[in-house]
């Protein structure tokens, strides 16, 4: 599958990113099918060719959320943004706001719970009760 994204090039410390379509399996740092445009994060310069990404787009290319994020921001293109990063790390703080929130709730579930439970007086018939066998000890054998 054919992807849109970024290829970091520059510098170290002073990075300059491609816009490029490539293989979405490849090397991010490889040959690219063609370069598509050039995004410069320190001065927030954006150059893309944008007939090329629509034509390769309609042929089934997709953009990563970063590269589409960037056209729209731009308004180079038009659409709705796409949420970029999967997982961020969580505040410690965090957790326990999200543990006294959720305490009423459990309580409460808890409770349901009990409610659909047999009480102890009554007893299911079907069941037979088990019997229990009393398990006698091993005598030990003395080997000398």
């Amino acid at each position: 599958m054919l992807s849109i994204r970024l290829s970091r090039v520059g510098k170290k410390n002073k990075p300059m990113y491609r816009i490029a379509i490539m293989e979405k399996a490849r090397d991010p740092y490889g040959r690219a099918l063609e370069i598509l445009g050039s995004y410069n994060p320190h001065s927030k310069e954006l150059t893309a060719k944008i007939d090329r990404i629509n034509h390769w787009v309609k042929n089934g290319a997709q953009m990563t959320p970063t590269v589409n994020n960037l056209l729209i921001e731009k308004g180079l293109m038009k659409g709705d943004k796409v949420k970029a990063s999967i997982a961020r790390k969580k505040k410690k703080g965090s957790d326990k706001a999200k543990d006294k929130k959720s305490s009423p709730e459990r309580s409460t579930n808890k409770e349901e719970k009990t409610e659909d439970k047999p009480t102890e007086t009554e007893t299911p018939t079907e069941e037979a009760p088990k019997e229990e066998t009393p398990v006698e000890p091993k005598a030990e054998s003395a080997s000398t």
